[in-house]
């Protein structure tokens, strides 16, 4: 199981040559379990410069895992997580919905995550 930090997406929409390969085995394997915090939906989608088209993609990817939304049990873990290891509140809110769905985080953002001792990661 993993949560997809915002910049593991970006990568893979980029086809990175490390990460594009790596998320695709990921995503066409219907046993592994993949997760997007809504705050990774709301930075994707936030992008000023995005285009139609990198929006329809950024779609089309969604529509492949589960999103989870940022309900008030990993809410407060995550105003947890920002204040005991001075996390931006959207680095914080995807840490904790990997600690909620017991997934590793893919993220290329090791040094912030690593604060989070009971956090699972892996670069990308």
């Amino acid at each position: 199981m993993y949560t997809l930090d915002t910049n593991a997406i970006i990568y893979y929409l980029r086809d990175d040559s490390e990460a594009a390969p790596f998320l695709q085995s990921i995503l066409d394997d219907p046993n592994i379990l993949v997760y997007v915090s809504t705050i990774t939906e709301v930075e994707l989608f936030g992008y000023p410069a995005l285009s139609d088209t990198e929006a329809t993609t950024i779609n089309s990817l969604l529509q492949t895992v589960s999103v989870i939304p940022l309900e008030s049990q990993i809410a407060r873990a995550a105003g947890y997580i920002r204040r005991a290891y001075r996390l931006k509140t959207p680095d914080s809110v995807i840490a904790a919905t990997a600690l909620f769905t017991g997934s590793t985080l893919l993220t290329r953002n090791v040094r912030d995550f690593k604060k989070v001792p009971s956090l699972k990661l892996q670069a990308v």
